[in-house]
């Protein structure tokens, strides 16, 4: 059976009020300075891309330099999501040249993965620079999309608004 058709309305009201977890700007700076070691340029990146985008970690991991992009005059991913939907994610001009940038030096091809790591790994390395950055919060992957739309929501009012 499923566990949400047994959750009484007073405990769906109480799971709703309550304040989903988030890093700051700030803690996510820390987060991405913290990464080590020889991969640390792209453990950086990684972060710094699921943080500024919003991207779930899978749409993060199949990105390639072919999906960079631009619609409308703007930095733009161009993402094949969950249920397999295009869609296009703005993109910030620092981060899309950064991620440029590490593509060109690695001399990866247009359809070559950025991020040639698994999803287990993601983990590992957002939890290995949460440990070396100090956080005291739980910091997982997803946490960064989160993240994104927290601070979107207090920055322009609309959590999906670049």
């Amino acid at each position: 059976m499923n566990p949400r058709a047994l959750a009484t309305p007073q405990a769906m009201l109480a799971r709703a009020g309550s304040i989903v977890p988030y890093l700051t700007p700030e803690e996510v700076a820390d987060l991405a300075g913290a990464c080590q070691g020889r991969n640390r340029h792209r453990n950086r990146l990684l972060i710094l891309t699921l943080f500024q985008t919003g991207l779930r970690i899978s749409e993060a991991l199949s990105l390639t330099p072919r999906k960079i992009g631009s619609h409308e005059g703007y930095a733009a991913l161009h993402i094949r999501g969950k249920g397999s939907k295009d869609r296009i994610v703005s993109c910030p001009e620092n981060l899309t040249h950064q991620l440029k940038s590490y593509a060109f030096d690695r001399r990866l091809g247009l359809d070559d993965p950025i991020f040639p790591i698994g999803r287990k790994m993601a983990w590992v390395i957002v939890k290995r620079a949460a440990a070396a950055a100090g956080l005291q919060k739980q910091v997982w992957p997803h946490l960064l999309r989160h993240s994104d739309a927290i601070e979107r929501l207090r920055q322009t009012g609309n959590p999906k608004k670049p």
